[in-house]
């Protein structure tokens, strides 16, 4: 059996790389004589690191001469089918899908969050989805946008594969630069909409951290160069002296996080690692992804803050406080929510299961 894989791979973005890297894994553990195929920005570099097919994400020649070996296409993970980035980018993951369906194979939106979609982003996805075999997406949202544009196939609500992701023993030799004081918080952010009225906001929540509670702030970028950058706008803006740690893969985010006593999140992967692991944390929901994700593990904090609102200095004064005295039940509440998110993300590759078994016959 041969698997392409269509997503926002070979970018250098650790949460997208994160998701690839699960992914893989877990098709590997279930299909180990299974060929996979990625379509990557970079593919070179994506098939020597998780020894893989890669096909240049660019080339529509290769892109098609792919789907034409290809058993099963995967559009994701990831938040793939949205024209909030561009409608340039929704017609190209939405091409993929329909060149796959019109070639015979079987296709499948492979846990996904859904929009925003507009007029035309739904009526893209609803032209170019007709016939799809399945699809797994990562919130309820997501659910109720997709099913009346893809009317007879079967959607099923899941849970990010990163939730399914095992990270390495402990070492006690941490990578990078993070502080050994603790307690330590994560700081993982991203530019976004109305970003500018946001900065104020994060910094007035990292110096609460440091000054009142005594936290050691670290940023972490995600995003590479572009995340720094937004990281770098916040620090400039605190009293106190966060630091800006470079962590170039999964497993080393992973240690930082694993070491946190809180997580500030303006990242979807951030905030679902801090799940994964029970850490606390502050969550900026700058996309419907991120609403559907809180809503899903019921978290009982509100956000930090919400793009398009300015900050009150004495409510998220009160956040940050409430966030750290509640920090064990909070922990608590979300191992337990990390559970329950396993258990939807294994079902990704179940449902996965039942369409290889149908294309097999």
């Amino acid at each position: 059996m041969r698997i392409l894989l269509s997503g926002y791979y070979g970018f250098g973005n650790v949460g997208d790389e994160a998701l690839l890297q699960v992914i893989v894994a877990q098709l590997r553990a279930r299909y180990p004589f299974a060929t996979l195929d990625v379509l990557s920005a970079a593919p070179d570099e994506t098939a020597h690191d998780l020894a893989v097919s890669a096909t240049p994400r660019w080339d529509q020649g290769a892109i098609r001469a792919a789907i034409t070996r290809a058993d099963i296409v995967l559009s994701g993970g990831g938040g793939l089918l949205q024209n909030a980035t561009s409608l340039k980018s929704l017609l190209y993951y939405a091409g993929i899908i329909r060149t796959a369906l019109r070639a015979g194979k079987r296709t499948m939106v492979f846990a996904q969050s859904i929009g925003p979609l507009d007029f035309w982003g739904k009526r893209t996805v609803r032209e170019c989805c007709k016939g799809l075999h399945a699809a797994t997406v990562r919130d309820g949202r997501s659910r109720a946008l997709l099913g009346p544009l893809v009317p007879g196939t079967p959607i099923e609500r899941t849970a990010d594969p990163v939730f399914l992701y095992d990270p390495p023993a402990p070492s006690g030799a941490h990578s990078g630069a993070l502080p050994d004081a603790e307690p330590l918080v994560i700081v993982a952010v991203r530019k976004t909409a109305h970003y500018a009225d946001g900065v104020p906001v994060l910094a007035a929540a990292v110096d609460r951290l440091a000054e009142r509670h005594g936290a050691r702030v670290a940023f972490v970028p995600f995003g590479g160069m572009p995340d720094a950058e937004a990281a770098t706008s916040v620090i400039r803006k605190c009293r106190s002296k966060p630091m800006l740690v470079p962590c170039e893969s999964l497993d080393e985010i992973a240690d930082a996080l694993r070491r946190a006593t809180l997580v500030i999140g303006v990242r979807l992967h951030a905030l679902i690692l801090a799940v994964r692991f029970g850490i606390p944390f502050l969550a900026v929901p700058y996309d419907p992804k991120v609403t559907g994700l809180l809503e899903d593990v019921e978290y009982p904090l509100a956000p930090l803050w919400t793009p398009g609102t300015r900050g009150d200095s004495a409510r998220i004064d009160a956040l940050v406080d409430g966030a750290w005295l509640r920090r064990d039940e909070l922990a608590a509440h979300l191992r337990a929510a990390a559970a329950k998110q396993v258990a939807l993300a294994r079902r990704n590759f179940d449902v996965l299961d039942e369409l290889a078994t149908k294309a097999r016959r």
